[in-house]
């Protein structure tokens, strides 16, 4: 839960916030994090810093480092977390309750308030009908870490209710020769290449795929807000792909509640973190929800349980597909004329940094921009303009 607070706060305050908080078609040298502070506050500028730097001080705590921690070991974990640990904690996650409902608030003046805003992410040139995947609960709740994974289709309909040890049974994955990365489709669907639509069997995952294939959130204010977001859009599911951003704030919300109900919980500081294995494996999988999405790991060992052969599908890789047509259709739907200038390339941009922190990390750093090139053609295939940074 602390990894997807620290996580979610960076992506949405420092690399989504520009284009909404200074604006899409802003200066480059405004839009990005600094830009965002100069517009909300310093006051408010420093809550985003401490909440993301207290969610990491847990994974710390916990791992051993904020960043790729060492607390695993086969069989469980390294070591418990002590009592003075989970007050610490404790007191982190009453504090990230707070700030999670203020984000929400944010959202709502900032965004929600202000028509043009809402009319871009309920636009056509923002949207994709795509069939939605993400770890439920027994309930059909969304969870971040057990549970079964489900797929529902662009009517909210489910189509399968799978184990993790199952995926092969269910996604394909396909390749195309001028791309290094697979492009995963549903098997029962088939691949039909990059389109959306009821027959495509493309699917999305991260926060927006979470919430469309799920039926709620299992903490209670997370759900009043998981409820008042499809009300809001006009019911389930979502296609909206700058919707992803509101249900990033969602699952902060759920992260933090959940967050402090597990560090409330007097098994928490149980001495009993690991099970030593008896056996050697000679395979596994595991399937968890990553914050950008539904990650699959997929291992087979030797007789001396050394690693031979590997299978992994990460977020990015199951949003591929769909980030690929999310370019194609923002490009299409904002260039007319021929006419592109930087801040129509942001908005492309925004197309696909709705998806992933790494992705608008790239394109939303300090120096706020990344190598991207815009060719322009004209019906007749001729190039005509092309705009590059």
């Amino acid at each position: 839960m602390a990894h997807y607070l620290h996580s979610h706060i960076a992506h949405f305050y420092a690399l989504a916030a520009p284009d909404f908080v200074v604006g899409p078609d802003a200066p480059v040298a405004e839009r990005n994090i600094l830009g965002v502070i100069n517009k909300v506050g310093l006051e408010i500028g420093g809550e985003v810093i401490k909440h993301r730097a207290s969610a990491q001080h847990i994974q710390e705590m916990i791992g051993g480092k904020p960043t790729h921690p060492v607390c695993n070991v086969p069989g469980g974990m390294s070591k418990p977390i002590t009592e003075e640990e989970r007050k610490e904690i404790e007191e982190i996650a009453k504090s990230q309750v707070e700030f999670a409902k203020f984000g929400i608030k944010l959202f709502d003046d900032v965004v929600l308030k202000n028509k043009t805003y809402v009319d871009l992410i309920l636009g056509d040139v923002y949207s994709l009908k795509t069939n939605y995947m993400g770890l439920v609960d027994k309930n059909n709740k969304v969870n971040f870490y057990d549970g079964d994974i489900r797929v529902v289709d662009t009517e909210g309909n489910e189509i399968v209710k799978f184990k993790d040890s199952d995926y092969l049974n269910y996604i394909g994955e396909h390749v195309e020769e001028w791309s290094y990365l697979k492009f995963p489709y549903l098997k029962s669907i088939g691949w039909k290449g990059l389109v959306d639509g009821k027959d495509s069997g493309i699917y999305r995952v991260a926060p927006l795929g979470r919430l469309n294939a799920a039926d709620g959130m299992a903490t209670p204010i997370a759900q009043e807000n998981y409820e008042r977001f499809y009300d809001t859009l006009g019911g389930k599911p979502v296609h909206a792909t700058l919707a992803q951003h509101w249900a990033r704030l969602i699952e902060i919300v759920y992260a933090a509640e959940r967050l402090l109900e597990l560090v409330t919980d007097p098994e928490i500081t149980s001495k009993n973190v690991r099970t030593i294995p008896t056996e050697t494996p000679t395979e596994g999988i595991g399937v968890v929800e990553a914050p950008r999405g539904t990650l699959i790991h997929h291992y087979f060992t030797d007789e001396k349980g050394i690693v031979k052969d590997v299978n992994i599908i990460v977020a990015t890789v199951n949003n591929y597909p769909s980030m690929c047509m999310s370019i194609r259709k923002a490009a299409q739907g904002l260039i007319k004329n021929g006419k592109v200038n930087d801040g129509l390339l942001n908005m492309v941009e925004m197309a696909f940094r709705a998806y992933d922190p790494c992705l608008a990390c790239a394109t939303h750093s300090l120096p706020g921009e990344m190598p991207l090139i815009a060719n322009i053609y004209n019906s007749k295939k001729e190039l005509i303009e092309t705009i590059k940074r």
